[in-house]
């Protein structure tokens, strides 16, 4: 891939079109370099580094195509005011359907908008693990390199299906839970028996319709109620710690 065409991978059209996202950084490199990617995946990386960068190769474990390029062309090609000296083009995982196994748990973001929350609900699904992140059609791009990073590598760690609506996952789940202020608390033991667990944009919720028609069960976070509620990230956080104990 061209250098011109690295530095187009900063849009999604262009992702779309090369099948490739950036990835930027030691630490995140590191992280790919420990995930448990496909090794046909794995050998077309490419990792771009300045000299002064290389030193970070010697720590991979295993080995990568990498292109030495200058301090100018790596600040053509970085996302951050700041570059790290290391860029490297990951291909885009395949999209496909997947069983879910009896433990793995399944995440419904409908129409999620904030980078910085997908990147941290992307970190707390891998800390806890056995996770599956389902996103609706609308929600922001996974591999947009503000949700790379704020991930800090979780994105290697979480299986992701993208553009799923809400209409079809009827056709793959039987119960559903979705969290409200009346709801019964997540402490609660059947909250760890259903299916898919639905949680809407930050501003909006899941729409009232959908919950309807799913017949989804309502779940709540108890708190102070000094604040009518919490941040996306955060309920997300709370619902899968509950659910992994």
């Amino acid at each position: 891939m061209k250098l011109d065409d690295v530095k187009k991978l900063h849009q999604k059209k262009y992702r779309s079109q090369f099948g490739y996202y950036l990835i930027e950084g030691e630490h995140l490199l590191l992280e790919l370099d420990k995930a448990g990617i496909d090794d046909a995946l794995r050998a077309r990386v490419t990792v771009y580094v300045t000299a002064d960068s290389e030193k970070c190769i010697h720590q991979l474990q295993h080995q990568y195509v990498v292109k030495t390029i200058n301090q100018r062309q790596m600040a053509q090609l970085s996302g951050t005011k700041t570059p790290q000296g290391i860029i490297a083009t990951v291909p885009l995982p395949e999209a496909h359907l997947e069983s879910l196994t009896q433990t793995e748990r399944c995440i419904y973001l409908h129409e999620v908008q904030d980078p910085g929350n997908l990147g941290t609900i992307l970190r707390s699904l891998a800390w806890f693990g056995q996770c599956r992140l389902l996103l609706s059609p609308g929600s922001v791009d996974p591999y947009n390199a503000k949700v790379v990073r704020a991930s800090m590598g979780a994105i290697f760690h979480v299986p992701i299906e993208m553009d799923v609506t809400l209409a079809s996952l009827s056709t793959r789940f039987g119960t559903f839970a979705y969290l409200d202020m009346q709801g019964t608390s997540i402490s609660d033991i059947t909250f760890k028996d259903f299916d898919c667990y639905l949680f809407g944009n930050e501003a909006r919720g899941v729409p009232f319709d959908a919950l309807q028609k799913c017949d989804a069960q309502a779940f709540t976070i108890s708190g102070s109620g000094h604040i009518d509620s919490l941040n996306l990230a955060s309920a997300v956080t709370l619902s899968v710690y509950q659910l992994s104990l």
